[in-house]
């Protein structure tokens, strides 16, 4: 006779009463409603008059075709043609997989430009509450901010709560890239804080190109701090299912497939956003040498050899970070499944020591800092593992460095 203790009762109602926590915390923390966005943004509307223009009597391709027809479309233009184009659709190359990054850069810059004019207007608008004049003025601070000298964005989308992407490092030249691929409550206006600047992605990407950058002077770096999709807004139902982050999948696939180069390239998947790294595993191109998480409440699968990549498959959280209260399950769409740091899991476990909780993992001098540092240079041997276990630098190979003392 089956014990109770065994029996497939019982892992049912483990699984029920998991899935109880959910919701719990769910009603407790309030369901987080679809985000809106207005029916044509500006984004979609110059994407529209792209579709519908024309150079030298010749239609301009399509801006979803593949990035190497893209490339090559440009590499066929002027500077001249090539800037006529960022000017007269700045958000539509300013986001076009394929366009030259420089030219991006530079078509995002004029797009940030147009919608700074578009909320210093708001700010004064009779018909908006004193409510919505104040928001404009908070975006239109934001837009300035980000129009600093030397800025420079790879992706920008001004519509409902925001899009953007911005690189540290030189990336056409970069002989490693990482990725900061952030997760919830990641908008346009959270994309950088003065408070508690290293949980908000530009300080994140900045803190880690920082240190790749003194722990091998010699070698280029690039970091991208990725807020190219719509994260969900804190914990609600948005967050427990992968709805944001299928579609957060399609677009990181989008990004790094378009990068210039055969650069290796490491991605560092922060909550929420390594839900996202984990749907986007099996599509991305064998260039990712490496997914890092932290802080993870699952990547939707129950173990790393089922996220179908050749990338070399890390994980790390603090011992006071909350997200370990998460049920670790899927069930009904709900939760997204095994404990990355689990043994069972099979990725490699490092230390996070000094991460001080949830949002902390990019401060500088902390062991998870350090340890993603030391992976986008690609010096896997100088990593510190979680716990007196080697198992984590088993197997490793191409290591830039001496092992750290």
């Amino acid at each position: 006779m089956t014990s109770f203790d065994t029996s497939p009762q019982l892992n049912v109602w483990r699984a029920l009463l998991a899935l109880a926590v959910v919701f719990v915390m769910l009603a407790t923390t309030g369901w987080t409603a679809l985000r809106t966005h207005p029916g044509t943004s500006a984004l979609q509307a110059s994407l529209s008059r792209w579709e519908h223009g024309h150079l030298h009597g010749h239609r301009l391709p399509d801006p979803d075709t593949a990035p190497g027809r893209l490339s090559r479309f440009f590499a066929s233009l002027t500077a001249q043609e090539r800037a006529a184009l960022a000017a007269r659709y700045p958000l539509a190359v300013g986001n076009m997989n394929g366009a030259p990054v420089e030219l991006r850069y530079r078509a995002n810059r004029i797009a940030i430009g147009q919608a700074r004019r578009v909320e210093r207007k708001r700010m004064h608008d009779p018909r908006l509450s004193p409510n919505g004049q104040q928001d404009a003025g908070r975006r239109m601070n934001r837009y300035e901010a980000l129009l600093a000298k030397d800025r420079r964005f790879l992706a920008f989308d001004p519509g409902g709560s925001g899009r953007i992407a911005e690189v540290f490092g030189d990336l056409d030249k970069a002989e490693r890239v990482s990725v900061v691929v952030p997760g919830v409550d990641t908008d346009l206006m959270t994309f950088q804080r003065t408070d508690r600047s290293y949980s908000a992605p530009v300080g994140m990407a900045a803190a880690l190109y920082r240190t790749e950058r003194t722990l091998s002077p010699a070698t280029r770096t690039a970091v991208i701090a990725w807020a190219d999709y719509t994260a969900p807004a804190g914990l609600g139902i948005d967050s427990a299912t992968a709805t944001r982050a299928a579609e957060g999948a399609v677009r990181l696939n989008g990004l790094v497939r378009a990068l210039p180069g055969r650069s290796p390239v490491s991605l560092f998947c922060h909550s929420y956003g390594s839900v996202v790294c984990g749907l986007a595993a099996h599509t991305l191109p064998g260039r990712v040498s490496d997914i890092a998480v932290a802080g993870s409440p699952g990547m939707r699968v129950s173990n790393a050899s089922r996220l179908r990549t050749s990338a070399q498959v890390w994980a790390m959280r603090d011992g006071r970070d909350w997200i370990q209260d998460v049920p670790y399950l899927e069930v009904g769409g709900f939760g997204h499944g095994a404990d990355p740091m689990s043994s069972a899991f099979g990725a490699r476990v490092l230390s996070a020591q000094g991460a001080d909780g949830h949002s902390g993992y990019f401060v500088p001098g902390t062991d998870s800092l350090l340890n993603f540092a030391e992976i986008g240079v690609g010096a896997y041997h100088s990593v510190r593992c979680a716990g007196e276990t080697e198992a984590c630098r088993t197997g490793l190979s191409g290591t830039t460095m001496a092992g750290r003392a």
